[in-house]
């Protein structure tokens, strides 16, 4: 009942629109005056009037000495996850790829009823591709279905339109925990998908609050202090010139997996599956995971191709008329338990 009431609190204040002090708050939103009115004194601001020279002159005590240099940046430890935090890991499918399980996304393509998106969500899956490059659903649609059901089995995940930092922080935000990044064509393209999806130092997301703060308030260490450790960043590979980088881009720090397009590689290259060059575009893409060590991802079909252990799962039509258990098979419901945070074990 308290997760129901606490939903239903989350999608009447989405849906009203209201994003005042109070809303802001509740969410978790790191607005600029609440940041600056934590401290009331002032001893080393700039004098009234002068010049305080900081671009050449660092204040006593400052660890990044000597004139500024971004470059030489010595990044500091506010946010490093409180000292005794046991247990930094508490998404299930981040776990369940580093246990070298095989995870398994159900789509959920069009709808926008929350109804819809939480029975997807617990019908067996590990999460829920939630699509937002092929259909016309707004944010705050997926903003309301991920809070009417917020620890389902399967974790909210979203496949946005591109790379793009305000398509990514919308869906961090919103608290997808799976990141699916799609036609990534080249090194720099896959560096910026990484950046915008990371907090500082690993990425460059802004700490600009939203639901995730308020869905995730609770876990071990704090949400902008361990959901660096917890996303899972799936890169999609499926143009010809995004083959030609697969190797640089499946070594990037952070990438969890990256994903052998089936029918996008196919459209680029002009072949399809089963055609010796189809296969070697595959191929490709499977190559550069081996070699980086990262998870590789595929279509469900592809369940039983060697070394694919990520895949998008059927949408909402014939999966939910024929049954999740019967298209997961021995995948259904095999999500791992933390040892801490929404989805750990309860007593």
């Amino acid at each position: 009942m308290k997760n129901l009431l606490f939903s239903a609190a989350l999608v009447a204040a989405a849906g009203l629109g209201i994003y005042g002090l109070e809303v802001g708050a509740a969410f978790g939103q790191a607005n600029e005056d609440t940041v600056a009115s934590a401290q009331s004194k002032y001893p080393l601001a700039a004098k009234a009037g002068e010049d305080s020279h900081a671009i050449d002159k660092a204040p006593p005590g400052a660890v990044n000495q000597g004139p500024y240099d971004m470059t030489k940046w010595k990044y500091g430890h506010a946010w490093d996850a409180p000292p005794g935090t046991k247990n930094r890991l508490w998404n299930p499918a981040k776990i369940k790829l580093m246990q070298g399980g095989k995870l398994v996304g159900g789509t959920v393509f069009s709808a926008t009823d929350p109804k819809i998106w939480c029975e997807r969500a617990n019908a067996g899956y590990d999460f829920i591709w939630t699509e937002m490059q092929h259909d016309a659903r707004s944010w705050q649609d997926v903003q309301n279905m991920f809070a009417a059901c917020p620890y389902s089995k399967a974790v909210p995940g979203i496949r946005v339109a591109y790379t793009d930092e305000r398509e990514e922080q919308h869906a961090l935000d919103a608290g997808a925990l799976v990141l699916v990044v799609p036609t990534v064509r080249n090194y720099d393209e896959a560096i910026k998908a990484r950046n915008w999806a990371f907090f500082p130092p690993l990425g460059r997301r802004s700490n600009g609050g939203g639901q995730a703060f308020q869905l995730y308030k609770d876990v071990p260490g704090g949400y902008r202090n361990t959901i660096n450790d917890n996303l899972v960043l799936i890169l999609m590979i499926e143009t010809l010139d995004g083959l030609k980088d697969a190797d640089r881009i499946a070594k990037i720090p952070g990438v969890t997996a990256i994903f052998a397009a089936s029918g996008d590689l196919g459209n680029f290259g002009g072949y399809k599956q089963g055609d010796p060059d189809y296969e070697r575009e595959i191929n490709i893409v499977h190559d550069a995971a081996i070699k980086a060590h990262v998870r590789l991802c595929g279509p469900f079909a592809w369940k039983d191709r060697p070394d694919f252990t990520c895949f998008q799962g059927g949408s909402e039509g014939a999966p939910m008329a024929n049954g999740t258990a019967v298209e997961l098979g021995s995948l259904a419901n095999t999500q791992p338990v933390p040892e801490v945070g929404p989805w750990a074990k309860k007593n």
